[in-house]
């Protein structure tokens, strides 16, 4: 319930404000009217910039984290992942755009506080406090998500001997992986207090995109392996959607890799500390 409130409170509010610069906002100063001096467009920075924007939309992987605990998730994940991305696909494109019919591209590509800059634009110094209320609960919405999901992770591990068993305990009265829960928002704390929010979320879709295209890639492998198998789970247009996605992703790791690759690097690197861990992990628990 704290998850769906939060999560729909800041839709509308995104969808809110985009109105609101729509009806009470000056186009005349826009990007629609004035001309950009830096309309330069390539498609390496567009790769960049798509890293970003993919935390926007990681939610739709994240849920999956919770299949076990939904009602006939065979019906109800399918529905939640693209009434999720449907939602964030109107309210992102529609904030976008109001951010275009009332700030220049100039100002915008100086800018660190876009969002701030077209509501102060249309409401004056009003406009920066309803922007860091929004964010507020956007950010609260997003660590409630992100720990709710990520403590399932660590707790599917310990379930399968792969980690400490205390973050298999499930809470008695709550029901819920409470240790593991502590864990995740432990390590959020951690984090945000080593990196900007910018490096954060470039190292986490780093770091997550080659589990994405192992996950894709395994539904072809299964239905060759197992045809037979039933199939809960339905794959539109496959084979064709999951070797684009897979074709995509892979365009976007090798464009990060060229484009940045310390980031990279870096995202990569954290990652493969998994394999000496696993190993070790295996050795002294067989001991």
């Amino acid at each position: 319930a704290l998850q769906n409130s939060s999560s729909i409170a800041k839709t509308v509010a995104l969808i809110a404000l985009a109105m609101a610069i729509f009806m009470f906002g000056d186009p005349s100063r826009g990007a629609f009217a004035v001309a950009s001096s830096t309309s330069t467009f390539s498609l390496a920075g567009a790769g960049v910039a798509l890293i970003a924007v993919m935390w926007a939309y990681d939610g739709w992987a994240d849920v999956s984290a919770m299949a076990g605990e939904i009602r006939d998730p065979g019906r109800n994940l399918p529905r939640a992942i693209i009434g999720g991305m449907a939602a964030v696909l109107v309210a992102y494109i529609a904030i976008n755009v109001a951010y275009f019919y009332v700030l220049p591209v100039n100002a915008m590509a100086s800018s660190t506080m876009v969002a701030a800059d077209a509501a102060t634009s249309v409401f004056g110094r009003a406009g920066a406090s309803l922007i860091s209320a929004l964010v507020m609960l956007a950010t609260f919405g997003a660590a409630n998500a992100t720990v709710m999901t990520g403590s399932r992770f660590i707790y599917a591990m310990a379930r399968d001997g792969m980690f400490f068993n205390a973050f298999a305990r499930v809470h008695p009265r709550f029901e819920t992986p409470h240790i593991a829960v502590a864990a995740i928002g432990f390590l959020g704390v951690l984090y945000a207090t080593s990196r900007t929010f910018e490096q954060l979320t470039a190292a986490i879709i780093l770091g997550e995109w080659p589990f994405y295209m192992l996950a894709v890639g395994a539904v072809i492998v299964w239905r060759v392996r197992d045809p037979a198998r039933a199939r809960p789970y339905r794959a539109p247009l496959y084979p064709v959607l999951p070797i684009v996605f897979i074709g995509a992703s892979l365009a976007l790791t090798i464009n990060a890799l060229v484009t940045d690759p310390k980031l990279t690097f870096l995202s990569f690197g954290i990652v493969a500390t998994g394999l000496p861990a696993y190993w070790l992990w295996q050795r002294f628990t067989r001991a």
